[in-house]
Formats: C-alpha cells, sequence, structure tokens
C-alpha cells in the first residue's frame, strides 16, 4: 500500500521535515504526555518509555481517528548515564554544553508506530555516539544567545549552528535530529506501506490539531 500521510505525536519541526522529505503529508497532533523524570529509568529507557506513552496518548486522544500511521518519538542526550533534556533557560543551555565539550556521549532516540485497526505496536530504538571540540566560553555563549538551543535536548542541534561543535558522529545521524529515519522507513514497509514515488503527486498541506510544544 502506498503510503500518502501520515500522523506524528510530536510538534518537533526536525521530525516534521524529515517526514516531509519523504513525501508523504504529516498531521501534527499534539499527544498530552507531560514527559515526567522517572530518575530510576536509564537515559535510553526513558526515551523508549516517553515515546510509548506519547504513542498511547495520541491514541487515546483520538489520533487514530482518521486511518493513518501514527508516530510518536523521543530523544535523549546521555552523559555518563545522566540524562540531558532541554534546558529550561539559557543558563541551563550553557551548563550543559560547557559539560559536553571535549566530550563523548550518546544520543538516544526511541519511536513508537501504530496503524489504527492493528494489534500491537512497533517500538525500536536508536544510539549515536556524539564527539564535541573543545568549546570556549565565548563560543558557548554565542550559540546559546542565538536561542536555538532551548527547545533540544542536550542544548544543541545538530543540524543547525551546532554543526561547528561537534567533531564527529559514530552512528546515525538522523538519530541525533531526532528521528532514526531508515528504522521509521523499514518498520513502516514491514507493516505493509511504500514511500510516495517520486513522481506522486505531492503530498497535500498538513494540518495540525491540539499544537503543543516540541517533543
Amino acid at each position: 500500500m502506498i503510503l500518502s500521510r501520515i500522523v506524528l505525536a510530536s510538534a518537533s519541526p526536525r521530525r516534521f521535515d524529515l517526514l516531509r522529505s519523504l513525501g508523504l503529508a504529516v498531521d501534527v497532533i499534539h499527544s498530552g504526555y507531560e514527559e515526567p523524570a522517572l530518575p530510576d529509568l536509564r537515559p535510553a529507557e526513558l526515551a523508549s518509555r516517553h515515546a510509548a506513552e506519547k504513542l498511547r496518548f495520541a491514541l487515546r486522544n483520538g489520533a487514530a481517528s482518521g486511518g493513518a500511521p501514527v508516530l510518536a518519538a523521543d530523544t535523549v542526550v546521555d552523559l555518563d548515564g545522566v540524562a540531558l533534556g532541554k534546558p529550561s533557560d539559557s543558563y541551563e543551555a550553557a551548563r550543559m554544553l560547557e559539560s559536553l565539550s571535549g566530550r563523548i556521549h550518546e544520543v538516544h532516540t526511541a519511536f513508537a508506530l501504530a496503524v489504527p485497526g492493528n494489534a500491537g505496536a512497533v517500538a525500536e530504538r536508536e544510539t549515536t555516539r556524539v564527539h564535541f571540540f573543545v568549546l570556549q566560553p565565548s563560543e558557548i555563549a554565542e550559540y546559546v544567545a542565538t536561542g536555538e538551543p532551548l527547545d533540544k535536548a542536550g542544548a544543541y542541534g545538530i543540524q543547525g549552528r551546532a554543526a561547528s561543535l561537534v567533531a564527529g558522529i559514530e552512528g546515525d545521524f538522523y538519530t541525533v535530529m531526532g528521528l532514526p529515519l531508515a528504522r521509521v522507513i523499514r518498520a513502516l514497509r514491514r507493516l505493509g506501506f511504500a514511500l510516495p514515488k517520486p513522481n506522486d503527486s505531492s503530498p497535500s498541506l498538513p494540518t495540525e490539531t491540539n499544537a503543543g510544544s516540541s517533543r
């Protein structure tokens, strides 16, 4: 079956853009899940739990009513077993970047995918190791001043101005962006969906309901 539309239970513009790059129309819905800290879980487990709960909340709140597959995801930055979420302000963003300076950390992105009417859901997780350059205080201050870190786990977005902070990665670039795209595509194929061909009609404009904050 050719897939033309997918429901994204996340307001992350990075995930939205990645799905649109596949030729899909994307309906955005806010799941209503508030992402508690859950300190007893390891960072990788936390990403998986959040993704699963976002999907469950979205389905409960009517995301499945249109019949399109529903996708939820969560990204957690893991520094020595400590989960770094989105900073609450510029000061916390600077502190996070200072802690990442010259270090290697892991980025875990989990996703959960369900098709209305089908039993069960697909739940997967990908991990990528990220190497940061040693960052100068002025470099951190300039980046924080852009405002870019404030809605991103670990206080940086690899696809944006923080590209200059990253010395290298081991693994999937898209996982660091917030969605392991290859895994999502393969999961959709296992569920019986094929992506639109390049010459298929362009997807209609996306719709958005229950708008909320990213991730």
